[in-house]
């Protein structure tokens, strides 16, 4: 049994599955000043109200797991992404203290609204520049992150953190449209085909530009015959697009444009597995090279098995509860309670 790989493939889950859950709570956020009005704000919270402090379960266990599993690529990566990853979960606590202070006061809620949504686009933005930073890789030497203290920022990072801004807010926007009714309804489906088209601008500008990043990611797309085996994804990617506009041009279904947009999420991050495997941090750090010894994967695994059929459990149980449309002064959160 390879244990680097069951593990890999473990992390590599949990990250999704933070991206995916956490990533529409947190467009909501981004989408907040866009609402015309006060009573969308508390509608829009009160959708992801059961939800959003559980969805943030999936970054710890990707974050901890790096640790205990592949201790050499988190000691190699924290030194490079400090500063985005202090500003990612300090913007985490902001947002989180902004979620509940705002139901709990009249004179400062605007405030609140306003680090609601400095909160979720800080911390979209600094995870985007934290992928683009991996991306396009980080300097190791004698098994020790060898860059400097601002690696980090350069142009294809901050590309790729404006392209998880505008990801997140269409994952918002789609989630609104499933979960809400009336105007706010009607106001996600503008929000939604304005981020769908930035989406997939960014998702091409971004993909055009990472196989000239590493010889590696060059050959995985376009070397003969490896371009045979990876051409289903921006395939999948074009259908996945084809059905997010249709949904929203026909209102065929209040659910497919959400279903369409996790497909694009889904398929990305497909699409930079192929690029970085069998590398855990490109170009070299692989994830045999990385990983712990077989004992302590083999004990901790037996925790995962444990562990990750009961977050699932919970996770779709809560979202099984709280299933169905959220109506205007109903839900979770409601001033002065």
């Amino acid at each position: 049994m390879d244990l680097p790989l069951i593990w890999a493939f473990i992390l590599a889950f949990a990250v999704l599955a933070y991206v995916v859950l956490d990533g529409f709570d947190l467009g909501i956020g981004i989408l907040f000043p866009l609402m015309k009005r006060a009573e969308d704000h508390d509608t829009a919270i009160n959708t992801v109200a059961p939800f959003w402090d559980g969805n943030e379960t999936w970054l710890v266990l990707g974050g901890g797991g790096l640790f205990a599993v592949f201790p050499l690529a988190y000691a190699v990566v924290m030194p490079a992404l400090y500063a985005p990853i202090i500003a990612m979960l300090l913007a985490l606590v902001f947002r989180g203290v902004a979620f509940e202070f705002r139901f709990r006061t009249v004179r400062w809620r605007k405030t609140w609204d306003r680090g609601f949504f400095l909160g979720s686009l800080t911390a979209a933005f600094a995870q985007g520049i934290a992928l683009g930073t991996i991306v396009q890789g980080i300097e190791i030497e004698n098994r020790a992150y060898a860059g400097g203290w601002y690696d980090w920022l350069t142009p294809f990072s901050l590309l790729t953190g404006a392209a998880v801004v505008v990801g997140y807010a269409l994952l918002g926007a789609t989630w609104l449209i499933m979960k809400t009714e009336g105007p706010l309804n009607r106001e996600a489906a503008g929000f939604a085909k304005v981020a769908g088209f930035g989406t997939l601008v960014l998702i091409g500008v971004v993909s055009a530009w990472m196989p000239f990043l590493q010889d590696e990611f060059f050959a995985r797309w376009f070397a003969f015959p490896q371009i045979v085996l990876v051409a289903p994804v921006p395939i999948l990617v074009a259908l996945a697009a084809l059905v997010l506009f249709r949904s929203l041009a026909n209102h065929e279904s209040e659910r497919r444009p959400f279903l369409a947009s996790l497909a694009l999420f889904v398929l990305s991050f497909i699409g930079i597995g192929i690029s970085f495997y069998p590398n855990i941090l490109p170009p070299e750090l692989t994830i045999w090279d990385a990983a712990a010894p077989d004992s302590s994967l083999a004990f901790m695994l037996v925790g995962a098995v444990l562990l990750v059929p009961m977050i699932l459990a919970y996770t779709g149980y809560s979202y099984w509860i709280f299933r169905g449309k959220v109506r205007e002064g109903e839900g979770y959160h409601q001033h002065g309670h």
